[in-house]
């Protein structure tokens, strides 16, 4: 594993923890931090000793979006498709795929793309001092990153034409009332929280969690026949594992299961 300087990867425990550090820049996205998330994303994927994944923010942001600063070396004019295609999309894609759980810990503000990347994940646990800013229209650009696809599936298309046209900012309390995130704590306990969350997730079934995973996202877009199909075929090679076995063990057993991840 390369050595990283605009994140902070470690793994430990089952957990694979990803933490934005740009703090002084509120952890906006340079180059450099775009291409050091996609290795790590890669790693956590294809580490076996990675269970879980928690994806957070140093200091007092998750992430403000992309640095504005970060002008291209030629000073031309920054070509958005290609940062998109070529920095932004590629995470989003490797959040969405990841067969093991993504738990985002909102610490502080999520905005414009930052935003994006805790849509992405899995589960989001939030500070209730964060809030969630669409901020693209404030620079009069569309939200990208994946917020168009995020946005009306969570919010419905009037919440999310109002809060992607608006820039008005969230606060974690809305969040939670609209089901843009799980749940929401008190700066103090929010550590915590996210700690305690990673553990029930790397403790258990991640090969099945995986699966589950990739049903949720493939009914978003299917019919029910073609989902009672693909439950079938799934459900079976859920059934083919060891953690099946473990699980069927302890239950008659009358014991916790001991998964494994396989």
């Amino acid at each position: 594993m390369s050595a990283f300087e605009t994140i902070l990867y470690k793994v430990a425990d089952g957990i694979g923890t990803i933490t934005l550090n740009r703090p002084d820049s509120y952890n906006a996205a340079n180059e450099q931090l775009t291409s050091e998330l996609q290795q790590a994303l890669a790693d956590a994927r294809d580490n076996d000793a990675v269970r879980c994944v928690v994806l957070t923010g140093a200091g007092k942001a998750f992430c403000s979006g992309q640095d504005l600063k970060d002008a291209p070396k030629s000073g031309d004019k920054r070509d958005l498709k290609d940062s998109l295609e070529r920095r932004y999309n590629p995470i989003i894609r490797a959040m969405r795929s990841m067969p093991k759980p993504i738990i985002c810990g909102i610490n502080g503000v999520a905005a414009g793309a930052g935003l994006s990347l805790a849509l992405a994940a899995d589960v989001r646990i939030m500070s209730s001092a964060a809030r969630l800013v669409e901020a693209f229209i404030g620079i009069a650009l569309i939200p990208d990153s994946g917020a168009t696809w995020f946005y009306p599936r969570m919010l419905g298309y009037a919440k999310a034409f109002e809060f992607a046209t608006l820039n008005k900012p969230m606060t974690a309390e809305q969040a939670l009332e609209l089901g843009m995130v799980n749940s929401v704590v008190h700066p103090k306990a929010f550590a915590q929280a996210v700690a305690s969350v990673a553990a029930q997730y790397a403790s258990g079934p991640t090969q099945t969690y995986g699966f589950v995973k990739q049903l949720l996202q493939q009914g978003l877009q299917s019919s029910l026949d073609e989902m009672l199909d693909a439950e079938a075929v799934y459900q079976q090679r859920a059934g083919d594992s060891a953690d099946y076995s473990e699980g069927v063990r302890a239950f008659i057993e009358k014991r916790p299961p001991a998964f494994t991840g396989r």
